[in-house]
This record gives C-alpha cells, sequence and structure tokens, in this order.
C-alpha cells in the first residue's frame, strides 16, 4: 500500500465518521427516505458530471453494471435507508460504532465471493465482534429505551448492505472509472430511495431552507461524492480486508464526536463493547488479502522448480 493509498483511506474515515451527527441534523427538517434519496442523487449526479467533464467513460457491459446495481443497491440504498432512519433511535457515537462492524461481514462475504482466507484470528474476531454489539446494545435494550431494538436492526441493515456493497465495488474496481462508477451506483440507489419515499412519505412536503440544503449539500458532496470517490480509487490497488482496516478510526471518530457535539456519555458496558468491537475487526482483518488459492509468501519452493546446484 503507497503512502497516498493510506491518505485517501484515512481521509475517507474522516468523513464517514462525520455522516451521523450530520444525518441527525437534518432528520428533523425532512423525511428520512427523501433525505436520504436527495444526499445520493445530489452526489451521483455530481460525480457523473465531474467524470464527463474530464472525458471519463461510464461503465460498460452487463457485468459491470450489474455490479453498479448491487452496489447502489446494498452500499447506497440499504447503507442509506438504515442510516438515516437509526439516527432517529440510536445516538450518533454509538450507531456509528455498530454500523462499522461491517467489515466483519464483509470479511465472511470476502470469503465466499473473493475467496479471503478466513482463518482462526478471523474466527475469533467475529465472536468478539458479536460480543461486543451485545455490549453496546444491553444498557438501551435493559433500560427498555424505546426504539432501541429497531435502531439496531436499522443500524444493521445498513452495514449488512454496505457489506455486500463493497464486494461489488471491489469487483468494480479497475474495470470502470471510479468517479463514474461510484457516481453510477449513487444514481442507482438515489432511484431506489426516491420509490421508497414516494410509497411511505411525502416528499413534497420537504421544507426548504439555509440549513437543510448546507446539511444535505455537506452530506452528498463531502460524506458521498468524494468519500465514494476515494474510496473505490482505493480499493483499486489496496485487497477489500487491508482497505476495510481503516475503518478501526471510524467508531473511534465517531464516538468522539458524539462526545464532542452531543454530550454522549459512555458507561463501562458501552466502553467494553467498542473495545471488543475494535479488537474483533482486528482480529478479522488480520489474516486480510489472502486468496484461498494463494501459496504464501514464505512457503518452500518446490523441489521441480529450484535452480540445479552450481557446478
Amino acid at each position: 500500500m503507497t503512502p497516498g493509498d493510506a491518505l485517501r483511506l484515512v481521509a475517507v474515515m474522516v468523513l464517514w465518521a462525520a455522516c451521523y451527527p450530520l444525518i441527525a441534523a437534518g432528520l428533523d427538517l425532512a423525511p428520512h427516505v427523501t433525505f436520504a434519496a436527495l444526499r445520493a442523487a445530489i452526489a451521483g449526479a455530481v460525480l457523473v458530471a465531474l467524470g464527463l467533464a474530464l472525458g471519463r467513460r461510464l461503465p460498460a457491459g452487463r457485468a459491470a453494471w450489474g455490479l453498479v446495481a448491487i452496489a447502489g443497491l446494498g452500499a447506497t440504498g440499504l447503507g442509506f435507508l438504515g442510516m438515516f432512519h437509526a439516527a432517529e433511535f440510536v445516538a450518533p457515537g454509538i450507531a456509528t460504532v455498530v454500523a462499522n462492524t461491517q467489515p466483519i461481514l464483509a470479511a465472511v462475504l470476502a470469503h465466499a465471493v473473493l475467496g479471503e482466507r478466513l482463518g482462526a484470528a478471523g474466527w475469533l474476531g467475529l465472536a468478539a465482534g458479536f460480543a461486543g454489539i451485545a455490549l453496546i446494545a444491553w444498557p438501551g435494550l435493559a433500560a427498555g429505551v424505546e426504539g432501541a431494538v429497531l435502531g439496531l436492526g436499522y443500524v444493521m441493515l445498513a452495514a449488512a448492505g454496505v457489506s455486500v456493497g463493497n464486494i461489488a465495488i471491489k469487483r468494480l474496481a479497475g474495470r470502470s472509472d471510479p468517479a463514474m462508477a461510484m457516481g453510477a451506483q449513487l444514481l442507482v440507489g438515489a432511484v431506489a430511495l426516491a420509490l421508497l419515499a414516494g410509497l411511505t412519505e411525502r416528499p413534497a412536503a420537504l421544507a426548504w431552507s439555509g440549513e437543510f440544503a448546507l446539511v444535505v449539500l455537506t452530506l452528498a458532496l463531502f460524506g458521498s461524492a468524494l468519500a465514494f470517490w476515494l474510496w473505490a480509487a482505493a480499493l483499486r490497488r489496496v485487497p477489500l480486508n487491508r482497505a476495510n482496516a481503516f475503518t478501526f478510526l471510524v467508531p473511534i471518530l465517531g464516538l468522539a464526536m458524539g462526545a464532542a457535539f452531543y454530550g454522549e456519555r459512555l458507561g463501562l458496558p458501552e466502553a467494553a463493547g467498542a473495545a471488543l468491537v475494535v479488537a474483533g475487526i482486528a482480529l478479522v482483518q488480520r489474516d486480510g488479502g489472502r486468496r484461498l488459492d494463494a501459496t504464501p509468501a514464505d512457503a518452500p519452493t518446490p523441489r521441480a522448480t529450484r535452480p540445479p546446484p552450481p557446478r
């Protein structure tokens, strides 16, 4: 991994960590799914317009567009739907922690779809990650906080969608221009969200204001367009599990933002759960990037391929 790739990934994590407070700020200003659809539509349109201005091409072929559709419905459609609804029930810092268990889910999918090995450390990480989720959720569940189960369900829906979407984005890497591919998948997700908004909300009831415009534009331009572009560009050269390792930063940043801007007070269960989640993700990623059919770097050279000894 080059320093440039590492900087891109760090920038993505900072942008994603800032999304939940911004979503929470806009929830009182617009219907949830309409808000999510606007964010995706603006981000996708900006990326496609920028790509066209730079002379880039849209993805070509059925396979590429199939991956675009999966990424759009998963990372953008389910991801945004879960995040925007969860923010109503779960505090921003906690939501960020739980949502970023997605590398655990992605590791399972990567094992099945991409052929990446999940060793003993990885399975231990899965157990630790799910134990962390239970610890984080426990105070709200024990206190009977209204909507706690529903809110965590929405967060996990987002995590599952993002995990599936990331597999598709990794498959797209190297086949399509990052800006155009990410713009296209954002627009696919925006269409799905707009259809759902039309069925479940009253989009026409949205009252535009300077505050809402600032929130949705910031989320669209920085939390979506720029973040997805940098993420896809990095995945062209970095294995998915190695890139996902950088999401270790997101829970820490999310909790810090929750404490700084929302006055969240984290008790021992939340702190212990967060530590278990981060440790679980770290263990899963310990084997990151190695394929089932790959030969370990330290494997002995087969006898048949060894050069003859010097005479």
